[in-house]
């Protein structure tokens, strides 16, 4: 019956996202103030009614309804609890519901939480939510229904896949889908910018904070996808240019660039017609990403489907919604006309340098991504993109990406001076000179690249703490004066600092673990030892033991260094008989500057067993850099102004075009 309740619910949520993207959208065109009030009740409504969807699928997973198809397709009676509800979105259906739940829950914030907005934005915004909404809902209803009944029932279930069966992984699509998603928003407002004809620094104050909520969602679900890869998948590696985890990193790279260019709108007028297209760029490629990951076009680890059907489905979405956008676009954006003008040395300059280069890097990455597919389908044979290709090619073309971090904040508005923004960095440009030549002289002359990339880390990580130094005149002005000043700081300002800082420890332990890694690959016996970078691994033999829903070999390997000891490292071989899956699982102990690294892979048939034993210099900060970074946008998140809409010396032209003031202002 519950289930039952729950597909009801979803259908009625269609009628009601019908009616939203409609009814609004005409009261907008004729000012009637009731039928735009409609889009913020239908909003709320529509959250209602698809929790109540989502909750009732949860509850058949915690309960074992093995009546219900996906239940039965997905789970089992012997799953931890965790797993039996992260389940509801470790596989296609399920997840298609989170994602229109998350959908559900930002039109509803922007309801909720967007009273400041004007009437006419506001409505608008709804309706292009909703539309996005009715077409995901139809997908699910019509080729992906969760609630189908199966009868008779099995006895128990299929289980789940076990690599799914993991904390990391469990919660990784949540705060992905909350990045994918989240962009939704940024692309409702932009359509609701183009068919008003007017994008002005109010609308940009009031898309900052959408982004950057989009953005930190995502930043955090890739980190954690990386971080899943690094320990389960038994590898070694934290990111191997996979098109699904292409597929996330695509939107992200263009919401950075978004992040930016709106910055330049509103503090401008200015690059108005491009924010508004990377933010239609932004949502388009998480809908390809869906595409990728639901069509069948892809086999991997990270796939939720593999029926065309429903991969003709979300292609005829990707036509209308990506189409039809880029079409609006294109009849609308000439009317946006730039407002302020600026120098190329200037902080809006940096800001359009930084656009230009992740823009560059974006359709690098597209391309080799892409490009593989596009010959399959053509039926011209398969070709291989791999790591060597975007290392070579994304690599590159980021490094001034990052010098531009630290010389952009430098400069001023409008008109800089780049000689007095370059002399400001004195200490930046010794710091890098010092790590080069530190770099250089401890490698013998060796991995020079890795040795300057090193030295633009270093750069930009000083060229942030000048930064801070020069706003609070530190050492130029009494403590308490330089104490009034960092007090007074925007909070943005330090979330782009601390962001930026992120940035930097990612590239550092990027670089360190990518170059000076250390890898052996053997068949070892009991008894047996073998040194790496410096460590002992000393093993001692495999044993079999029972898990709670799995059976496994766990190899045993004691490390010491100069005799001393340093961590007893205990890596598995688990074999679900449910699943009839094995899983690999890495041993791991950190020493937050290097980790070292144990596989057991399987025997020789001699009583040897093939071992995978690593040293990775710096690994820990690629994940620490990225809290960073999410951290860096929450506290950007904090900022007053991010919650009042437009800003103060908008106020009158606001009350011009009958925009309500802002609430504070």
């Amino acid at each position: 019956m519950i289930t039952e309740i729950g597909h009801l619910a979803l259908i009625l949520a269609l009628v009601v996202a019908i009616l939203q993207s409609s009814l609004p959208l005409y009261g907008a065109a004729q000012n009637r103030a009731a039928l735009m009030q409609f889009a913020r009740h239908a909003a709320i409504g529509q959250l209602g009614l698809v929790l109540l969807a989502f909750l009732a699928t949860t509850y058949a997973f915690v309960v074992s309804d093995f009546s219900v198809m996906l239940v039965a397709n997905n789970s089992h009676s012997a799953k931890p609890m965790l797993y039996k509800i992260t389940g509801v979105w470790a596989n296609h259906e399920g997840s298609l519901l989170l994602w229109i739940l998350i959908l559900a829950v930002f039109g509803a914030m922007v309801a909720g939480f967007g009273r400041n907005l004007p009437p006419t934005l506001r409505a608008r915004v709804l309706a292009v939510q909703a539309m996005i909404a009715v077409g995901f809902i139809a997908f699910t209803l019509f080729s992906s229904n969760p609630f189908t009944r199966l009868w008779p029932p099995p006895i128990d279930g299929k289980g789940l896949n076990p690599l799914l069966q993991d904390p990391g992984l469990a919660f990784h699509p949540p705060f992905l889908y909350f990045g994918y998603v989240g962009f939704s928003i940024t692309f409702s407002f932009a359509i609701a910018a183009l068919i008003e004809g007017r994008v002005d620094p109010a609308w940009a104050r009031w898309v900052r904070p959408w982004t950057l909520w989009a953005w930190c969602g995502l930043t955090f679900g890739i980190a954690l996808g990386s971080w899943w890869a690094y320990y389960e998948l038994g590898w070694g590696g934290f990111w191997f240019w996979d098109p699904v985890e292409n597929a996330s990193f695509m939107p992200w790279l263009a919401g950075t660039a978004l992040l930016h260019s709106a910055i330049v709108v509103e503090k401008r007028d200015a690059l108005k017609s491009w924010t508004i297209l990377l933010a239609i760029v932004a949502f388009s490629l998480s809908l390809i990403g869906t595409f990728l990951v639901r069509s069948g076009v892809l086999t991997s680890v990270h796939a939720f489907a593999t029926d065309p059907a429903r991969g003709v489905f979300i292609l005829v979405l990707l036509v209308i919604a990506i189409g039809g956008s880029f079409a609006l676009y294109a009849v609308r954006a000439p009317t946006l006309k730039g407002g302020g003008l600026f120098q190329p040395i200037s902080r809006e300059g940096a800001l359009v340098l930084n656009n230009l280069g992740l823009t560059v890097a974006l359709a690098t990455v597209f391309l080799g991504t892409m490009y593989p597919l596009f010959l399959d389908a053509m039926g011209s044979g398969k070709v291989s993109v791999g790591p060597p290709f975007f290392n070579s090619s994304f690599v590159p073309i980021m490094v001034p990406v990052l010098v531009a971090m630290a010389i952009g904040p430098q400069l001023a508005w409008k008109r800089g001076d780049l000689a007095g923004a370059l002399g400001r960095l004195w200490a930046a440009f010794g710091a890098a000179a010092g790590i080069a030549m530190g770099g250089m002289l401890l490698t013998g002359g060796g991995d020079i690249l890795a040795v300057l990339g090193l030295a633009v880390v270093g750069f930009v990580l000083m060229g942030v703490a000048i930064e801070w130094a020069e706003r609070v005149r530190l050492f130029q002005a009494p403590l308490a004066e330089s104490w009034r000043r960092a007090r007074a700081i925007p909070r943005a300002a330090y979330g782009m600092s601390i962001a930026h800082s992120g940035i930097a420890l990612v590239m550092l332990a990027i670089i360190a673990t990518t170059v000076w890694r250390t890898e052996v690959i053997q068949v070892m016996r009991a008894g047996e030892q073998v040194n790496v970078a410096g460590y002992e691994f000393a093993f001692e033999g495999v044993r079999d033991l029972n898990g709670p829903n799995y059976q496994a070999q766990r190899g045993t390997f004691q490390v010491a260094r100069n005799g001393r000891f340093v961590a007893t490292l205990e890596a598995e071989k688990r074999f679900f008989p449910v699943e009839n899956q094995a899983t690999t699982e890495a041993a791991i102990h950190t020493t937050w500057f290097a980790d070292l690294y144990a596989v057991v892979g399987d025997p020789d048939g001699s009583g040897g067993w093939t071992v995978r034993l690593y040293h990775n210099p710096m690994v820990p900060w690629i994940w620490i850099g990225a809290v960073v970074m999410v951290m860096g946008g929450l506290v950007s998140l904090t900022d007053r102004r991010h919650r009042v809409g437009a800003p103060a010396t908008r106020r009158r032209r606001a009350i011009d075009h009958g925009m309500p003031q802002a609430a504070g202002d």
